[in-house]
């Protein structure tokens, strides 16, 4: 395991703050790396498990209840910000909370000069569905650079797993803004973890 990934990611983190809207964003003095994915992709189990917490991010059983971006500074020095991304795809949110998560994702991926890179969670089990490819064009046209990462990895067959890695690394070539790698990652078996850590420092300088 890359040991400097390792060092920091096992030192102090901690939650910074929400922002319900744009005007509440923290000053933009460090690289920012955000997080984004549709609400039942495992997003803040995924970002518990790259921070070795339990309870950094909140996991809800009501998928698309947090419409807020979260920040949390990550390593003392502070080394970066990691940004929980409001979930998207929620079937039962009424209109107008779907109106607000555009506005505020959009608004900030447009304006936010310190943001080095989006990582966008796919599960493996369905692949990319329309409303990643959704997200996907928002980061393109924010010429924001992203990466897909896919989630819950160890609930598919390998052969199943092979499969939509191909799939996923295909429509990522699609996309002006897209990094070309994926990677697969388990939250509960640690697949890939140290992987998706390297490419945060990476992104991060």
């Amino acid at each position: 395991m890359d040991e400097a990934a390792r060092k920091l990611f096992s030192g102090p983190i901690a939650f910074l703050k929400s922002a319900p809207a744009l005007k509440f964003l923290p000053d933009p003095g460090v690289p920012e790396v955000a997080f984004a994915g549709r609400s039942n992709v495992g997003k803040s189990s995924l970002i518990n498990r790259l921070t070795n917490r339990t309870g950094l991010a909140r996991t809800s059983n009501t998928p698309g209840r947090t419409q807020e971006l979260n920040f949390f500074d990550v390593g003392d020095p502070l080394r970066f910000r990691l940004v929980d991304m409001p979930g998207y795809g929620f079937a039962k949110a009424p209109k107008d909370v779907v109106k607000k998560w555009r506005f505020l994702v959009n608004d900030y991926l447009r304006g936010r000069a310190v943001l080095k890179r989006a990582f966008v969670l796919i599960d493996s089990r369905h692949g990319i569905k329309d409303v990643d490819r959704e997200i996907m064009k928002m980061l393109d046209e924010a010429a924001v650079s992203y990466q897909l990462v896919l989630t819950k990895a160890d609930k598919v067959k390998a052969t199943e797993l092979a499969a939509v890695h191909e799939a996923t690394a295909g429509e990522a070539r699609k996309h002006v803004a897209a990094f070309p790698e994926v990677i697969a990652t388990s939250s509960e078996g640690g697949m890939g973890i140290d992987h998706l850590r390297r490419a945060l420092l990476d992104s991060t300088g």
